[in-house]
């Protein structure tokens, strides 16, 4: 028998501030606004503000197929200049082809040679940056990392100062010939990939969202704890509590009154994932990966998806499991391959995206989506 523990139903996403339901997709818009306002606020402490300047500077000439192109982004204000790079690794193919875009240049394990080979043969780019460009990895009470040195007296996360990245990048390729703007995915494990959930909640040009083991504060429900028998005893899902204990600088520091109260969070994780709808959504975990909670991340997936329902979308939104613990292997980066291929070919996905990896769970959440008209 599973010790799993629920901390009880996911709320509704679909309750207008004034307490009315969504009816309509134009009330979805305003509702989608109401928790980029609310949720996205306490959660993340909100999102740093847009450059006061832009530019995009080609550092080689790079060669497609062979050598990857260079840029640098210069986007802090006027009076604080900030710059950070990225590199941009091209099939060789002649035109725009689809990017998909990873701010885990500091993981060079992950993206590696072997994917960025497989990408090149189906025809997409590669695009890479490191996110502790943006803000480092660690307390910073002083504002003095990264961005958070242009706006010191805005205290938004250091998971929002990544996603910021994410999206001056994206504005950098929409000024490149080379890449096919309206097909632009995102990828990033753990810390990165709730990185990458935040990017795409919070960017409607990002078509495709593909978060990699996130876990607690990521795609795993904070209403849901779960549980392992080990040599060590039992063991549990990454807690609220932990987080704030150790990485504090990742969250709101609003979510404090909730430790230990997640059942009271106005809000949880299926809200950010509901973001995204209608466009493309995949969240990739692995069954061994305890810490990152890939059962509650399920359930999560489930009330989110609700959200595609409503625009009759649900083959944008998938979640895939494979054995193994808290990495991002190939298997992981050619599932999202597989997950571009099938929208950009409208070709039917896989059995491994639509089957349930947990037959034996009930959902978490017992509203259906609105009859929209």
């Amino acid at each position: 028998m599973r010790k799993d523990k629920r901390l009880g139903m996911l709320p509704d996403p679909f309750i207008m501030r004034n307490g009315e339901r969504v009816k309509s997709l134009e009330d979805w818009e305003i509702r989608r606004k109401e928790i980029i306002e609310d949720a996205i606020s306490l959660e993340f402490d909100g999102m740093p503000p847009k450059p006061e300047v832009f530019k995009v500077e080609q550092l080689n000439g790079g060669t497609r197929g062979k050598v990857p192109t260079y840029f640098k982004i210069h986007c802090g204000k006027k009076d604080k200049p900030f710059s950070f790079c990225f590199s941009v690794d091209l099939p060789d193919i002649d035109g725009k082809v689809p990017a998909v875009l990873t701010g885990d240049g500091c993981y060079t394990i992950n993206l590696n040679d072997k994917v960025i080979e497989e990408a090149h043969r189906r025809g997409f780019a590669v695009v890479k940056f490191n996110r502790l460009e943006l803000a480092r990895d660690s307390e910073d009470p002083d504002r003095e990392s990264g961005i958070n040195a242009l706006w010191p007296e805005n205290k938004f996360s250091t998971i929002s100062a990544w996603a910021w990245g994410y999206h001056r990048v994206v504005d950098a390729l929409m000024t490149l010939d080379i890449i096919d703007t309206d097909h632009i995915a995102i990828t990033g494990h753990s810390r990165g990939g709730k990185t990458v959930l935040l990017a795409g909640a919070t960017d409607e040009r990002i078509r495709y969202t593909n978060p990699n083991g996130s876990g607690t504060h990521g795609c795993g429900a904070y209403r849901f704890i779960q549980y392992e028998d080990s040599d060590y005893g039992l063991l549990r899902s990454e807690s609220l509590e932990f987080m704030l204990e150790r990485i504090n600088y990742w969250m709101g520091q609003g979510l404090k009154k909730y430790a230990g109260k997640e059942e009271t969070l106005p809000h949880d994780t299926h809200f950010f994932k509901a973001l995204i709808a209608p466009r493309c959504f995949l969240e990739t975990n692995g069954y061994d990966d305890l810490w990152a909670n890939p059962r509650g991340s399920y359930l999560s997936f489930l009330g989110a998806k609700e959200a595609w329902k409503m625009y009759g979308a649900e083959d944008k939104c998938a979640a895939w499991y494979a054995e193994g613990g808290h990495k991002h292997r190939f298997n992981e980066f050619c599932a999202l391959f597989d997950f571009m291929e099938a929208d950009i070919y409208n070709k039917e996905l896989p059995e491994s995206f639509t089957r349930d990896p947990y037959g034996d769970m009930e959902p978490l959440h017992d509203y259906e989506c609105p009859q929209v008209l």
